[in-house]
């Protein structure tokens, strides 16, 4: 893999290294893996398809001056600053899923030469001891697909605990009973451990070779990051849909998915919303499969003749075409 570094240290906002990750995946040429590390101040990051407001105490990060931002990729909220090493992979492997495991993987093999006994665990996290020290969300993108971690070395515990509000059924699918008490950070586990020192291990054992970006692929990147601070973009899943039924389930293949369902006059299904922690496969088949059930009736027998030949798991990773149907009719 390839180091892509900036040609300056300046601090950026979050929004510019989810940019820099997709003007990498569209622009470097695909015969060469890209990888980099960065940190960001106070940020709540939320995943594609979260109700933010049901995510994030949105007065308190407006008085503690904590920026949100949605990301492109699926995956959960999580809480960054500068004890958070970011890390993100962009690659020619198309196969989401499996870019993604060999992702973690390597991940959690590069803290094992560290001295960190790390492993993982589920759908997207990298543990030491059953607790969590780093989390994973993917993007497929057109030819590439790209793989972003985070790293805790450190954790403000008071600070993000009260920035998150995740759903109270994925808390209670896991045992606990708060966000900080299932984590553990890399200075606990190695007190005489710097942040620098954790962020050169990683980048040492996994590149070779680097790219450096100039300042006009810069300024286009910073063009990009804009996009991620439209209105719409950031309150695209909001709590006011106009539905008539809504329901949250944890399927613990799959993630806490919150569905939407409006009808009309006549009782069949007007519109779809669906939100949550999962990750699709293919945006565009999702939206396909969102609006192709209007005019269906909301009842498993319509739902499983509407959906006869179609593999919800090929869209979204652990969801099975019964499971999403249980899903809309609450069974």
């Amino acid at each position: 893999m390839t180091h892509l570094t900036l040609p300056d240290t300046k601090p950026r906002r979050l929004p510019f290294f989810l940019a820099m990750e997709e003007w990498a995946a569209r622009h470097l040429p695909a015969e060469e893996d890209y990888l980099f590390t960065w940190v960001v101040g106070p940020t709540v990051i939320c995943g594609r398809h979260q109700d933010i407001a049901a995510e994030v105490d949105l007065d308190f990060c407006r008085k503690a001056d904590i920026d949100i931002v949605r990301r492109r990729s699926g995956g959960g909220a999580v809480f960054a600053n500068a004890d958070n090493i970011m890390v993100s992979l962009v690659t020619a492997d198309t196969d989401v899923e499996r870019a993604f495991a060999r992702f973690t993987r390597t991940i959690a093999t590069q803290l094992r030469h560290l001295g960190i006994d790390a492993e993982v665990s589920g759908r997207n996290d990298i543990t030491v001891g059953g607790s969590k020290i780093s989390g994973s969300a993917f993007l497929h993108l057109p030819g590439r697909s790209v793989v972003h971690c985070t790293m805790l070395f450190d954790t403000d515990a008071e600070t993000m605990r009260r920035a998150l509000t995740p759903a109270r059924a994925k808390l209670l699918s896991k045992g606990v009973t708060s966000v900080e008490s299932r984590i553990v950070t890399a200075r606990e586990l190695m007190p005489s451990l710097t942040r620098d020192a954790l962020r050169e291990g990683l980048l040492s054992g996994l590149t070779t070779g680097e790219r450096r970006l100039t300042e006009a692929e810069v300024a286009e990147i910073e063009a990009m990051a804009r996009e991620y601070d439209r209105e719409d973009w950031l309150w695209r899943h909001g709590r006011d849909h106009g539905a008539q039924a809504s329901r949250t389930m944890r399927i613990e293949s799959a993630g806490t998915m919150t569905v939407r369902v409006a009808v009309d006059a006549a009782g069949r299904i007007a519109d779809v919303k669906l939100s949550g922690d999962f990750f699709e496969r293919d945006a565009d088949a999702l939206a396909q499969l969102l609006s192709g059930l209007r005019g269906v009736a909301p009842t498993a027998e319509a739902l499983c003749e509407a959906l006869r030949t179609t593999d919800v798991s090929r869209i979204i990773s652990g969801l099975s075409t019964e499971q999403f149907i249980n899903l809309i009719t609450n069974n």
